[in-house]
């Protein structure tokens, strides 16, 4: 297929790089809020509050929610919410084609939501989890429409380098704000101001990154298609779940698209699972559990190293998938993923070893996630992105259900947070098995699809 300049045209390059430009914004509030910053912070203010341990919120029979796995629980209940949530989202915009205003909704509601996080201090941490929690579901939602669009501008045989080069990008994006945020954290005396006020005002700056850039996007890519009027005696509510059972069946009969989303189920969440627990785990075993204040400059310096690692890990992944094959390839990625568990529960001690283990995880951070983002798009039928996508988002990034259910579990019955990462090692040995016996080249046919070797030659 040629580049074009019309709405419906492949492979523009000013759609892509508006596209791109989304990955670069919102993977900075990911990083910076979700994955660093927020979770020791807001951890360390129920600790001060309540002590480590103790409980900040009692379930009755359900146990209580601890100043220990506070963080995780606010995680587990917005993508609780977001299972039910992100699927009818994603087929309402399909029924209606407001695939694009849905996801501006949802990206500008999060960033202000994140931006409230600047407000948080003292005992009012109950508050931050609440802001917290908005944050990351609007985060999701608008990642549903974000992904569907990876479809309308690029053709099959584009899609691994475009989805791994989206990743890359937000690496980038990452890495320059964390040399900011660290040396604000670490010259925040100098500069007059506390630890804790430099921490809210990197939390702001990141919301605000998200909200500024996310601008480009939404001036350069196009929607496709006439926006649909609701049916008179219909609305929009009982369409979405109409069109949800609708995508379900079609599933249903994919048999290996669905093997493949059950499969992505199981290693994404072990990976987003650690991820966003990776700067809880480090502060509480190598700092709080040893008697020492949580040093937030390391936390975010060992978050650079692990980005700056994926700017390579992200184009050596892909041209590898171009020698092995995209599924052989995220396989590979999994079996390192496991070595990475194992290793921070039976060996990691220090700092140092610390620094080395980001290196690994930086190489293999986004290879699985965008791979597996661009093989998924070419098994799903066409006009019905958004309403797969939406059942893909239920793990996709900062939407960890399964695994941080597990991590907080395991946490609160054993008191160790080694405990906790070696049990997400099953979920990277039981997706890998899944999708070792997924026929994907099957599965693209099944949906009408050709593989990307296929579109090449036409």
């Amino acid at each position: 297929m040629q580049q074009g300049t019309g709405a419906s045209s492949k492979n523009n390059k000013r759609e892509i790089f508006g596209w791109l430009t989304y990955d670069w914004a919102n993977s900075v509030f990911y990083t910076t809020v979700v994955s660093v910053l927020a979770g020791p912070y807001l951890t360390a203010l129920a600790q001060n509050d309540v002590g480590r341990g103790g409980t900040v919120l009692s379930l009755g029979p359900l146990g209580s929610i601890t100043s220990d796995n506070l963080f995780t629980s606010t995680l587990g209940a917005s993508v609780f919410l977001q299972v039910f949530i992100l699927p009818i989202l994603g087929s309402i915009a399909d029924y209606t084609n407001l695939k694009k205003r849905m996801m501006a909704f949802f990206c500008y509601t999060g960033v202000v939501a994140s931006s409230l996080l600047f407000f948080i201090k003292g005992d009012s941490y109950l508050w931050g989890c609440a802001m917290l929690l908005v944050a990351n579901m609007c985060f999701a939602a608008a990642n549903v429409f974000y992904n569907a669009f990876l479809i309308d501008i690029t053709t099959e045989d584009k899609r691994d380098k475009i989805s791994s080069y989206g990743f890359a990008a937000g690496y980038l994006g990452g890495v320059i704000v964390l040399i900011l945020n660290i040396a604000l954290i670490q010259y925040a005396e100098t500069l007059g101001i506390t630890e804790g006020m430099a921490v809210r005002i990197s939390m702001l700056g990141a919301s605000l990154w998200w909200g500024l850039f996310a601008i480009v996007t939404f001036r350069l890519i196009r929607s496709r298609g006439s926006v649909k009027e609701i049916p008179e005696g219909q609305n929009i509510i009982k369409i979405g779940f109409i069109e949800v059972w609708k995508t379900l069946k079609e599933l249903y009969g994919l048999k290996y698209t669905c093997l493949f989303l059950i499969a992505y189920l199981f290693y994404n969440d072990g990976i987003q699972t650690v991820i966003l627990n990776s700067s809880v785990f480090l502060s509480q075993e190598l700092f709080v559990s040893r008697g020492l204040e949580t040093n937030q400059t390391f936390l975010l310096g060992i978050f650079l190293i692990a980005q700056m690692a994926a700017l390579f890990g992200a184009v050596i992944f892909e041209r590898l998938a171009r020698l092995i094959g995209t599924k052989q390839t995220i396989v590979v990625s999994l079996t390192i993923w496991s070595g990475i568990v194992i290793y921070a529960y039976g060996f990691l001690e220090s700092t140092t070893q610390a620094m080395g283990m980001a290196v690994c995880i930086g190489l293999v951070l986004g290879s699985a996630q965008a791979l597996s983002r661009s093989l998924y798009s070419q098994m799903i039928p066409k006009d019905r992105e958004s309403a797969f996508f939406g059942l893909y988002e239920i793990s996709e990034k900062g939407t960890s259900w399964l695994g941080n259910l597990v991590f907080a579990v395991v946490v609160g019955v054993t008191g160790s947070y080694r405990h906790a990462i070696l049990a997400l090692i099953f979920f990277f040995v039981v997706g890998s098995i899944i999708l070792i016996f997924t026929n994907t080249k099957k599965a693209i046919h099944d949906a009408g699809n050709l593989t990307p070797e296929e579109a090449a030659e036409r």
